[in-house]
C-alpha cells in the first residue's frame, strides 16, 4: 500500500479536495484595499482642513450629515484624550502585526477586512505622527457628524474611522460564519442527541 500523503499547506483536511487560493493574491488584495482607502482618508482630511477650518458646520443631505472640522487628541468617542502618544504606539503595533500576519491570508474576505483595518490604523497613525502639535502628539482630523452638528448624536469621524469599523465588522461576520483567515470553513460539530 502506498503511504498516505500529508495534506499540503492550504488544503482543507475535512475531506474537501478544494485548495485555498495562493496567499500572494490575498496579500495583494489587502495591500490594494489599504492603499486606496488610506489615499481616500488623507485626501478627504486635506480637503476638510482646507475648506472647513474656522467654518460653521455644513449641512448635507437635509441634515443627515454635517461636515465640520474637529481635531481629536483621543481615541474613538473622545476616550483617552491626552494619551495621544500611547494611541500612536498602539497603532504602530497594529500596523506591524497586520503586515506580519498578511502572508498567512488565503481568504479574500479576510484580506478585504484586514485591508480596511490596516488602512484605518495607518490613516489615523499618519495624523498622530505628522499633524500638530508634533510627532506622536498629532491630533486626528475628524469631519463627519451624523444627524446633528458637533457630534451631538454620534461622535464626529473620518474615513479611517469608518474603514476600521467596517473592517472589524467584516472580520467578526466572517468569524461568526465560520470562515477562517486561511480560506477554510470551520464546521461546527453536531451535538450528540
Amino acid at each position: 500500500m502506498p503511504p498516505e500523503a500529508e495534506p499540503s499547506e492550504g488544503t482543507d483536511t475535512t475531506g474537501s479536495t478544494e485548495t485555498a487560493p495562493q496567499p500572494k493574491r490575498r496579500v495583494l488584495l489587502l495591500a490594494v484595499i489599504a492603499v486606496l482607502v488610506l489615499a481616500a482618508d488623507q485626501v478627504t482630511k486635506a480637503i476638510a482642513v482646507a475648506e472647513l477650518e474656522f467654518a460653521e458646520p455644513v449641512r448635507v443631505l437635509g441634515g443627515a450629515v454635517y461636515l465640520q472640522l474637529i481635531r481629536n487628541s483621543g481615541a474613538a468617542f473622545g476616550m483617552a484624550s491626552g494619551m495621544t502618544w500611547v494611541l500612536a504606539l498602539i497603532a504602530c503595533a497594529v500596523v506591524i502585526a497586520l503586515i506580519w500576519f498578511a502572508k498567512r491570508l488565503r481568504s479574500p474576505g479576510w484580506a478585504v477586512g484586514l485591508g480596511l483595518i490596516l488602512a484605518g490604523a495607518m490613516g489615523n497613525l499618519t495624523d498622530r505622527l505628522f499633524r500638530a502639535p508634533g510627532v506622536l502628539q498629532g491630533h486626528v482630523v475628524d469631519f463627519v457628524s451624523v444627524f446633528a452638528p458637533n457630534g451631538d448624536v454620534w461622535p464626529v469621524f473620518n474615513v479611517a474611522d469608518s474603514s476600521l469599523f467596517i473592517g472589524c465588522g467584516l472580520i467578526i461576520l466572517l468569524s461568526l460564519l465560520g470562515k477562517d483567515y486561511d480560506g477554510k470553513t470551520i464546521q461546527k460539530k453536531a451535538r450528540k442527541s
